[in-house]
């Protein structure tokens, strides 16, 4: 069975090892392409709880997937350096943390406004804020991560790139020629769209959008990853010194060709953080890149039209990296029902 896979990156890889792993008798053939992806330029935040339910289990079964295999922290470079989520007042995490708890035992506890402040080192946080602190969680180089598992031998990794795919399951390439395969899943990231429009084929629900990070001289004790899902205020440990630090941005419909940092949003993310923190923060280098957003959210298989065996895996808005290793094996499994 040859099943095309559109895109190298996390996502693509991922899927192409997990076919693999599934059944010898599946040849994946991925096409890389000439573009880069949004892998190499990822976060690589890695936490179990999720507000969703859904996308909870898919992250609590992938980290603790990660945790139980020493090739894959080794691929994926892990780091366990704890995350702490904050949620609005009023929001009752109990639910995702029953799934984070049925998977990872021990590893999350609930922590309301005055624990909050105890623990980290927030200088300022609403009334009936609360926090989901998670001890097993931490961060990994999604690049890393699909460059190891596109070595697999029984993956063919064809650095070409794709002209349009037919209900068929043809690709068509530069040179011409159409290459038939049993099933063609489109895993481009930010441009699924683009290869689906021009192949005269449904984008349905799909949407790019600019993703951006700020490196900073930071002096932030105590804290790991984090996110504020209020704001959407995001941030890890990187180099000594250093915090990764992130705001939402709203450059939508982006593309990603031509991306280039916003400059005004990384002045709003250093003045939110010397805000947040009251520390000295200073921008070290941005890092611009994209994703594919769906709607509704969330990494997944989904067929492209009824009956034809095309599909997409795409749409993690910016977060694939927590669920890949559960939603790979999903999808391969779907793949091959």
């Amino acid at each position: 069975m040859r099943i095309a896979i559109i895109g190298g990156g996390i996502a693509g890889a991922l899927l192409a090892l997990r076919l693999r792993q599934a059944s010898r008798r599946v040849e994946p053939v991925v096409y890389t392409g000439s573009s880069a992806d949004a892998s190499g330029a990822s976060g690589g935040l890695t936490r179990a709880f999720e507000s969703d339910p859904e996308a909870c289990r898919t992250a609590a079964e992938s980290l603790a997937e990660l945790r139980a295999s020493a090739t894959l922290r080794d691929w994926a470079g892990f780091r366990e350096i704890g995350s702490l989520y904050l949620l609005p007042a009023g929001a009752d995490p109990a639910g995702p943390v029953a799934v984070v708890d049925e998977v990872l035992p021990g590893s999350a506890v609930v922590l309301d406004r005055e624990g909050l402040r105890r623990a980290y080192p927030f200088r300022d946080l609403p009334a009936g804020a609360l926090g989901v602190a998670e001890r097993h969680a931490g961060h990994i180089h999604p690049d890393r991560l699909r460059a190891a598992a596109l070595r697999d031998p029984g993956i063919s990794v064809r650095r070409t790139p794709v002209l349009a795919v037919t209900p068929k399951a043809e690709v068509r390439l530069p040179d011409g020629s159409t290459l038939g395969h049993d099933a063609v899943v489109v895993a481009a990231g930010a441009w699924t769209a683009r290869l689906l429009a021009r192949s005269g084929l449904p984008a349905d629900g799909l949407r790019t959008k600019q993703i951006q990070y700020t490196v900073c001289a930071a002096d932030i004790r105590g804290l790991g990853a984090f996110v504020d899902e209020p704001t959407g205020f995001y941030g890890r440990p990187a180099e000594p010194g250093t915090f990764l630090l992130g705001l939402p941005g709203d450059r939508w419909g982006i593309d990603p060709d031509a991306v280039t940092p916003d400059a005004d949003l990384t002045r709003r993310t250093v003045a939110h953080a010397r805000d947040t923190f009251g520390v000295p923060v200073e921008p070290i280098r941005t890092v611009a890149s994209f994703d594919c957003y769906h709607d509704p959210a969330g990494l997944r298989l989904r067929p492209v039209a009824a009956g034809a065996p095309v599909f997409t895996f795409t749409g993690g808005s910016g977060g694939a990296a927590k669920t890949i290793l559960a939603t790979s094996r999903i999808a391969a499994a779907a793949l091959l029902a």
